[in-house]
C-alpha cells in the first residue's frame, strides 16, 4: 500500500489544456472516487497516474517515489479498464496469472495467487473457462483478478462498471467495496456516476474543465458543496435551483414566495440562487408553503416523485411516500428547515447561511 501525491500536475494535448495544475494527496489505503462530466479530464489524470500518459508540467509521487517519468510497469500499480481487456484465447486462469507469468514469476506462485484470488472474488469454478463464456460481470471479476494477483501498490480503475445492467451495477460496485475493504490498497476509481462514488469512495474529488471543484467525504459534498456545480453534480435527483432574492417574508421569485427560516437568509432583497435538494420538500399548508402546480407524477414504489411548477421554474420534488396526486393538481410545499442552500447568482459560489440583516 502507498499514498499517491499529485504536485501542480497538468495536460496539454498540442494547444489544448485539458488538465490545469492538480494537486492532490490520496492517502495510503485510501478509496479515492474522480468524479465530473465528460470530457473533465478525470479519466486523463488516472491514466497519468498509471504511466499511460505523459506529464506536461508538475509532479508524481506514489509510496514516496517519484514516478513521474517512469513506464507503468515500474509503478507497481494495476488498473481496470472499462472494457477489461482480457486475452480471448487465454482460459480465466491464465489471463489471471499472465502479469506475473511476464514477470517471470515461478509457476507454483503463479497457481497459489490466482487460486487466493479466485477464490476472494469467486471465481474457483471457472478457472478453466474462456471470456466468452463468461457473463458480463464474471468478466470483471476476471478483470479484478488479474488486478488483485500482483498486489500492487495502488488499484486504478477506469469506469469498471459502465458496460453492466443496473442491478449487476450494484452488485459489483459492493464487490468492489468489500474487496478494498478486505485488501485496504489505495485505490483510485474513475466513473461518472456519482451514485457509485457516493457509496463506494472514502473521499470524493470533483473535476470539471480539467480542475477540482471540491474534494471531500460524499457526506461533506452532499451537505456543504462548496458551489452550484457540485451541488448539481453530487446527489441524485439533482438539486433544484432557484433564481431570486430574499426578502424580509422569506425567498421571492417570480411572484411565488417561499418560506425560508430567517437564519438561512442573505441580507435583504439581494439576489441568490436558492438550491433545494428534491428530497428536502415537505407537503405543508397553504399558509405555510408555496403553492406549485403538479406537471408529472413518477411513482417509485415506496417514493413518489413529482415535478412541480414553482413561480416560473419547474422543480423535482421525491417524498418518501406514496401520493394520490395528479396532473394539474395544486400542492403546498416547503422546504425543511435548514435544508436550503444559497449560492452567488455572478460565481455560484455558495454563500453561507446568517441572520437577516434589515436594510
Amino acid at each position: 500500500m502507498a499514498e499517491v501525491l499529485l504536485s501542480q500536475v497538468q495536460k496539454r494535448f498540442g494547444a489544448v489544456q485539458v488538465i490545469h495544475g492538480i494537486d492532490l494527496h490520496i492517502h495510503d489505503g485510501e478509496f479515492v472516487a474522480l468524479v465530473g462530466p465528460s470530457g473533465c479530464g478525470k479519466s486523463t489524470l488516472l491514466r497519468m497516474i498509471a504511466g499511460l500518459e505523459t506529464v506536461t508540467h508538475g509532479r508524481i509521487h506514489i509510496g514516496g517515489r517519484d514516478v513521474t517519468d517512469l513506464d507503468p510497469k515500474d509503478r507497481d500499480i494495476a488498473m481496470v479498464f472499462q472494457n477489461y481487456a482480457l486475452y480471448p484465447h487465454m482460459t480465466v486462469a491464465a489471463n489471471m496469472g499472465f502479469s506475473l507469468e511476464h514477470r517471470g514469476r515461478p509457476k507454483a506462485e503463479i497457481a497459489e495467487r490466482v487460486r487466493w484470488a479466485a477464490d476472494i472474488l469467486g471465481l474457483a469454478q471457472l478457472l478453466d473457462r474462456y471470456p466468452r463464456q463468461l457473463s458480463g460481470g464474471q468478466r470483471q471479476r476476471v478483470a479484478m483478478g488479474r488486478a488483485i494477483v500482483r498486489n500492487p501498490q495502488v488499484f486504478l480503475f477506469d469506469e469498471p462498471l459502465s458496460n453492466l445492467d443496473a442491478k449487476l451495477r450494484i452488485v459489483m460496485r459492493g464487490e468492489i467495496k468489500g474487496l478494498h475493504q478486505r485488501l485496504k490498497t489505495t485505490t483510485v476509481y474513475v466513473t461518472h456516476d456519482q451514485v457509485e462514488a457516493m457509496t463506494m469512495a472514502d473521499r470524493i474529488v470533483v473535476l470539471n474543465a480539467g480542475k477540482v471543484e471540491q474534494a471531500g467525504s460524499p457526506l461533506d459534498l452532499f451537505d456543504r458543496p462548496a458551489n452550484q456545480f457540485v451541488a448539481g453534480f453530487i446527489g441524485s435527483p439533482a438539486m433544484n435551483f432557484i433564481r431570486g432574492r430574499c426578502t424580509s417574508d422569506g425567498f421571492e421569485t417570480a411572484g411565488a414566495r417561499v418560506p425560508i427560516a430567517p437564519a438561512a437568509l442573505m441580507q435583504e432583497w439581494r439576489e441568490v440562487i436558492l438550491g433545494i435538494r428534491p428530497e428536502h420538500f415537505e407537503i405543508s399548508t397553504a399558509s405555510e408553503g408555496v403553492a406549485t402546480q403538479v406537471l408529472l407524477v413518477e411513482p417509485l414504489g415506496s417514493e413518489t416523485q413529482l415535478t412541480l411548477q414553482l413561480g416560473d421554474t419547474q422543480v423535482i420534488a421525491l417524498f418518501h411516500e406514496r401520493l394520490t396526486v395528479a396532473p394539474g393538481d395544486m400542492l403546498h410545499v416547503r422546504p425543511k428547515p435548514g435544508a436550503v442552500h444559497m449560492f452567488e447568482p455572478a460565481t455560484g459560489i455558495r454563500m453561507e447561511s446568517r441572520p437577516l440583516i434589515p436594510s
